[in-house]
């Protein structure tokens, strides 16, 4: 068998993106009860960290297998024929009688933040038995995305994930895990994150979660000043650089190697454990190289590069590919971080996922031929 460069397993589901010709400030501009809305033609896409990440990587020219679950349904064919149409092999992806495809309408109306509507199907059930651990004995990298969004990987005080985890890494892989932000009506919502993170975050090398998302789980107190200060224009809710270490700091603590903090228009934070051992081979996986130790320490912030946006479907999912094939291609932390954020923007510049997703090697061109960052989107 080929070496395997990551397998990505979790989330998957259809985007379904109405082109909306008209905006506003306020959702009302736009939508009402009783008022008809023209809309133009619907982007159908495939969505979640499986086709986002795992597309992005492959993209990247890394052999990719992706690992997800999906209905017997019209919606979970349109996802396979999707993915087959991009050349992805799709013998991973499992098939359910039992369940519903995953879907989600994302109302992406101009000069308002995007609005998703979610279900989340065959992903409630999707678990340990559904990842091809057999794999991930020739793995460099076993990615998972969104256990918030999955009802088998949440409700249980983190027993699966941690399974799922604990597993790979007696494989030999390295372990990397997105999150996803609950919603707080959901079963979801009344999780104790903070505990199910300590929980399961010993098993994981690379965590990989946005600031909303992190603010949620182990700040949670702060989490609604947070979301004030933000709705009322103060740069990331008034994060620092020293806040953001702040909460690395404590993922480190819990038995992370990297934590990787996304911050939408802000940018990336990225931090990295001081203990050389933590970054050896045999406790950081596969993906390790030799020169990985000289990661060890580093605090790292980056703003955006400069792009006309399009939309930010996936924008997230897109980075953390970035940073993933840059660890994997042996990158330094800085020209890492840099990638990051450059398929950030690469992503934004096209209203779906993965459109605006170049090959690698066009990637760091356009880096090295003097792409532009933002200097006023930055944080103190």
């Amino acid at each position: 068998m080929n070496k395997i460069d990551a397998v990505v397993a979790g989330h998957i589901c259809i985007d379904m993106i109405p082109e909306f010709y008209t905006g506003g400030k306020n959702l009302t501009d736009v939508l009402s009860p009783g008022k008809l809305v023209n809309v133009g033609d619907m982007v159908s896409a495939t969505g979640g960290v499986v086709p986002n990440t795992g597309g992005a990587l492959q993209k990247f020219g890394l052999n990719t297998v992706f690992a997800g679950k999906i209905g017997d349904d019209v919606l979970g064919k349109t996802i396979t024929n999707l993915l087959r149409n991009r050349g992805t092999n799709t013998d991973y992806i499992k098939v359910s009688d039992e369940d519903s495809t995953s879907y989600t309408v994302v109302l992406s109306i101009p000069g308002i933040d995007r609005i998703p509507l979610h279900s989340p199907g065959a992903n409630d059930t999707f678990g340990k038995n559904d990842i091809p651990f057999e794999l991930l004995n020739n793995a460099r990298l076993f990615h998972l995305g969104y256990p918030p969004l999955m009802k088998k990987l949440f409700n249980d005080g983190g027993h699966e994930l941690f399974d799922i985890f604990s597993l790979s890494k007696e494989k030999g892989a390295t372990t990397s895990l997105d999150m996803a932000r609950p919603d707080p009506e959901s079963p979801a919502g009344i999780i104790d994150w903070l505990s199910y993170l300590e929980k399961i975050l010993p098993a994981v090398d690379i965590f990989l979660p946005s600031i909303d998302e992190l603010i949620y789980m182990i700040d949670k107190n702060n989490f609604d000043d947070f979301e004030k200060k933000l709705n009322n224009g103060i740069a990331l809710g008034g994060i620092t650089k020293d806040k953001l270490a702040e909460y690395a700091d404590k993922l480190i603590n819990m038995g992370v190697a990297i934590v990787a903090i996304k911050l939408g228009e802000f940018g990336l934070y990225l931090q990295v454990t001081n203990d050389e051992t933590r970054l050896n081979k045999s406790n950081f996986g596969r993906a390790f190289f030799n020169n990985l130790k000289y990661w060890k320490g580093k605090k790292l912030y980056s703003t955006c590069f400069k792009v006309e946006l399009a939309g930010a479907i996936g924008a997230g999912d897109c980075t953390i590919a970035g940073l993933l094939t840059g660890l994997l291609k042996e990158q330094s932390a800085e020209d890492a971080i840099t990638s990051a954020i450059a398929a950030g923007a690469s992503n934004v510049e096209k209203v779906d996922a993965l459109s605006g997703i170049p090959s690698w090697n066009k990637l760091q061109e356009r880096i090295n031929n003097g792409w532009n960052k933002q200097k006023n989107k930055a944080i103190n």
